[in-house]
């Protein structure tokens, strides 16, 4: 099909080919070429978002919600570097985005001109790939690159940077374009000497541990890696990325690892004597201080980034590919479940003598711990809950109970305080049947409400958790635990009712709602999951010094794990040292 448009018209028309449904944007001068035959789209919905960061986080929720890739459109300069956090965001936890944005005149690129920035460049470390266009004839192939570059390998965000005058220019448009990525050849296939070693490894060992990350969810593996476990009787530890791809209710499941990972997660991988990573980075906040990370381990480490692979720890076995084909390889390759009597017995005692618990205040005060309970038992496993960082998102994480791949969708490596209420809005344009709950605290709500406006307007009715300890939590925790309980600017007076989150709600077209005694919980999550027109917010007042415990200090052993402050587990006698 050829025909004769101009470079705006073909940016639709390709985006339309590829098959996207939504956009998250706001217009401006650059970009405005490409709003005029958005306007007239029948198949490509604009949601006019109230920041640009909204838009980015938005097309990473509606990403990790559908898997498929999230749109995200802004102008030049401002509106293009506001989506510089979205899209480190999404290229750390490996979110497949597009992001469409303005650039000046290409006789103009390098003047300094009105709303010029450099994105191509800003953005280079932090995309999996970036284009600049300033061709009319470039657009469409472009974009069909950039939709197969980041939904294809290891997921992540590319950039399309298109000069003012390329939308404007007249261009001949084809479809389907001829890609031209001559060295972009992701490997999926895993080799099968490395599944031989891998699978050598494991019918020696006495304590394996299926050490499993994002890459598994993302690879759509979690059915193969419920049968690679039972098949085997490894233990299986999720990490935050991860959490759902294997069931929190089943029996091998051993928790989270990390910082604040469970007991029976961070013990199953210090004492173990072989990890097979699936999908995941070995990032600090799992290992701790990695010289004592898993000190008798040997390490099978799998992931379709041969970047990633032995980058923090050696790989006795590293296999390059997708993990669903490597796990699938793997149950052909181990012929029988290993003898691990003895180690599930220890692990199982770990997760019965160390348990997830809190403190519940003697003056009445609510826990956070349990609302986090409640909305698990009430709203379920079939739901998607969405947290921004902080400890809020460690709760969420800790007490609610996963059953289904996906449903837990959070910043992870970036840790980015706002994620939470615009990729909330994301994930249930991409899910509308789904009840999504944002999960946030009142500093992170604070940074990106604002998008509750587009929520009501766009008629998106999710619901919002706003855990308000009245300080930037986790900081405060920090700051209670490692600076003598000075507490310098994490004090945001939120318990004064500034804002109050209930009027603020109002105000954005919303039902607003507050809840500050564990007795009144459940009612105030009955009545928000009934109502179902416009959005949700409850004020979950709880108390300023409720902690996350599990802890891991940063930098030092996971053997140092706290249970409480200055509780430790009593680690069993290690023979194998």
């Amino acid at each position: 099909m050829t025909e004769r448009m101009t470079g705006a018209q073909a940016l639709v028309r390709a985006l339309e080919h590829v098959g996207v449904d939504t956009v998250f944007g706001i217009p401006g001068g650059a970009i405005l070429p490409a709003y005029d035959p958005l306007y007239d789209s029948v198949k490509v919905r604009h949601v006019l978002v109230r920041h640009e960061q909204g838009a980015g986080h938005a097309a990473e929720g509606y990403a990790q919600a559908t898997g498929k890739v999230g749109v995200c459109m802004a102008t030049s300069g401002p509106g293009a570097t506001n989506l510089v956090t979205p899209i480190a965001d999404a290229y750390m936890d490996s979110v497949p985005i597009v992001a469409i944005t303005g650039q000046v005149a290409s006789a103009a690129i390098g003047t300094d001109a009105f709303q010029e920035a450099d994105i191509s460049g800003i953005t280079m470390p932090i995309t999996k790939h970036n284009f600049l266009v300033t061709d009319a004839a470039d657009i469409p192939r472009t974009i069909m690159e950039a939709f197969h570059i980041a939904a294809t390998g290891r997921p992540g965000p590319v950039l399309v940077d298109i000069s003012k005058d390329a939308l404007q220019a007249q261009t001949e448009f084809h479809w389907p374009p001829t890609m031209q990525l001559p060295g972009y050849r992701p490997v999926t296939r895993p080799h099968s000497k490395q599944i031989r070693e891998a699978a050598k490894l494991i019918a020696e060992s006495k304590r394996p541990v299926l050490y499993v990350g994002g890459g598994v969810h993302k690879a759509g593996a979690s059915d193969e890696l419920l049968r690679l476990a039972e098949l085997t009787g490894i233990p299986v530890v999720t990490t935050l990325m991860a959490r759902g791809t294997f069931p929190d209710s089943h029996p091998l499941h051993m928790g989270m690892p990390g910082m604040h990972g469970s007991v029976s997660a961070v013990g199953a991988l210090q004492k173990s004597d072989l990890l097979i990573g699936l999908g995941v980075r070995f990032d600090d906040r799992v290992t701790g201080q990695l010289s004592t990370f898993a000190p008798h381990a040997k390490i099978v480490h799998a992931d379709i980034d041969p970047a990633e692979i032995s980058k923090n720890r050696h790989a006795d076995v590293p296999i390059v590919g997708d993990c669903k084909e490597v796990i699938n390889d793997l149950i052909n390759a181990v012929d029988r479940k290993g003898d691990y009597a003895e180690w599930q017995k220890l692990l199982s005692g770990m997760k019965e003598t160390y348990p997830l618990g809190y403190e519940e205040f003697s003056d009445g005060s609510l826990a956070p711990q349990y609302v986090m309970e409640r909305l698990s038992s009430i709203v379920g496993p079939d739901a998607f809950y969405v947290a921004g960082v902080g400890q809020h998102q460690m709760w969420a994480a800790q007490f609610i109970g996963y059953e289904n791949p996906g449903t837990f969708i959070n910043s992870g490596g970036l840790g980015t305080m706002g994620f939470a209420v615009p990729a909330a809005m994301g994930a249930k344009m991409g899910r509308p049947d789904s009840v999504v709950w944002a999960i946030d605290g009142d500093g992170c709500f604070q940074m990106t409400n604002q998008e509750l406006a587009t929520c009501a307007i766009e008629g998106v009715p999710i619901k919002v958790a706003v855990i308000n300890n009245g300080n930037l939590g986790m900081v405060r925790q920090w700051q209670t635990l490692f600076y003598n309980e000075r507490y310098s600017n994490t004090d945001l007076k939120t318990t004064q009712r500034i804002p109050d989150f209930v009027k603020l709600a109002d105000a954005y077209g919303c039902v607003g709602l507050r809840c500050e005694r564990p007795e009144d919980v459940d009612a105030v999550i009955k009545e928000a999951m009934e109502i179902n027109d416009r959005p949700v917010v409850i004020d979950f007042v709880v108390h300023a010094d409720a902690m996350v415990w599990p802890m891991v200090a940063a930098g030092t052993s996971n053997d140092n794990i706290k249970i409480a402050r200055d509780m430790a587990p009593t680690w069993e006698k290690d023979d194998s040292a």
